[in-house]
């Protein structure tokens, strides 16, 4: 149950409320805060606990349940992702907006210390054509794939240590 204290403004891109509407999603007062929490760090993931304490900061008191229904309802709708990190910790972040793009081969680079997320725009083509040999392939195998997640993981420009080393893990 969400006590609303501050009405919280947000701004839905047009895009996102096309993908609610198909979706059967209304725009609540949660479903608003929640899209303001990843509208406003759009590079950045949080997990249940950091949405839910952040809402809370925000002076709104959402049922945990109702979040994480809410989190796994906008995921599935497109306008979150949803990843798990090393931790198998779920990490939600803003889906992206554009439908150039194809958001089921776009590669990311996820920082391990911060987990903010970073396009690899310039590597979305050639990513394009190797997911589609695996589709492909896949199809020849009789299987039917619905999606690619690449991220390469890593530490970020601002959290590496001046000086340090990053040595790549296979």
């Amino acid at each position: 149950m969400v006590h609303p204290n501050p009405k919280v403004a947000v701004s839905v891109p047009a895009e996102i409320q096309s993908r609610l509407e198909v979706a059967g999603l209304r725009r609540t007062l949660a479903t608003r805060a929640v899209l303001g929490l990843f509208l406003a760090r759009p590079n950045g993931g949080l997990t249940h606990a950091q949405a839910l304490a952040a809402l809370t900061a925000r002076g709104l008191n959402i049922n945990r349940v109702t979040l994480y229904r809410l989190l796994d309802r906008l995921a599935g709708c497109g306008v979150l992702q949803r990843q798990t990190d090393d931790q198998r910790t779920w990490r939600f972040s803003l889906a992206p907006l554009s439908t150039d793009a194809s958001p089921d081969v776009a590669p990311r680079f996820e920082c391990d210390a911060c987990h903010r997320q970073f396009p690899l725009l310039d590597a979305s083509e050639p990513t394009r054509i190797a997911t589609h040999h695996l589709f492909q392939a896949l199809a020849q195998m009789g299987h039917a794939g619905t999606r690619v997640d690449l991220a390469v993981h890593g530490t970020c420009a601002s959290c590496v240590e001046p000086g340090a080393a990053q040595e790549p893990r296979a």
